[in-house]
């Protein structure tokens, strides 16, 4: 079984006892590249593509947007869309969950073939690793995608949301996460997000 989404989100700090994953991680092919992610500035708003997955995706209004590497450990890559609240806490270092102010989105790509029954297998291995509190799995329709919904709390990094859609050889994976006091103002900043997530057609 594949443990590329043992890198899903920012915090990857958080699972530096896991040492044969990171032998793995740093052995395995690469199918993807920072520069995939392309950050356009535009009056409509500010837009993430990534031409190669056929991806594109806007930024909630007034929020800002990093591109994520190797320097992050991510040599496939991956975007992060956080509320100008959380800002503060990016600059200062890489554990940044749970959040304590604001909202954050994270989106990657994972160059494989998974199945829904796959992917819930995977999650629950890396949840379990940042200490599982709750967990709940459901299959729903994104932007007529069929998708994995899954609702999470774990210690390492406070509540979350994922959102895993399955395409041929590749999966787009989405993070959410909120301060306690912020979800209701942070989901419906989620839901305007998910309408703005395209894939173009293979």
């Amino acid at each position: 079984m594949s443990k590329k989404i043992l890198i899903p989100i920012v915090i990857i700090v958080l699972v530096l006892g896991a040492g044969g994953f990171f032998y793995w991680w740093q052995n395995r092919e690469i199918k993807g590249s920072p520069d995939d992610y392309v950050i356009k500035e535009t009056t409509e708003g500010i837009f993430v593509e990534n031409k190669k997955a056929g991806l594109t995706i806007k930024a909630p209004e007034g929020w800002e947007v990093k591109k994520m590497g190797i320097e992050e450990g991510l040599e496939e890559g991956a975007v992060v869309f956080y509320s100008p609240n959380t800002e503060k806490e990016l600059q200062e270092g890489a554990k940044i969950l749970p959040l304590e102010k604001g909202c954050l989105i994270h989106v990657q790509l994972i160059y494989e073939k998974l199945n829904f029954n796959e992917i819930k297998m995977e999650i629950k291995y890396t949840h379990s690793i940042w200490g599982s509190e709750s967990e709940e799995f459901e299959e729903i329709t994104v932007n007529n995608y069929q998708a994995l919904k899954n609702l999470f709390d774990t210690r390492a990094t406070g509540p979350g949301m994922g959102f895993y859609l399955p395409r041929n050889d590749k999966v787009y994976w989405i993070n959410f996460f909120w301060a306690s006091e912020e979800k209701e103002s942070c989901n419906q900043k989620f839901e305007s997000f998910l309408e703005t997530f395209s894939i173009k057609p293979d």
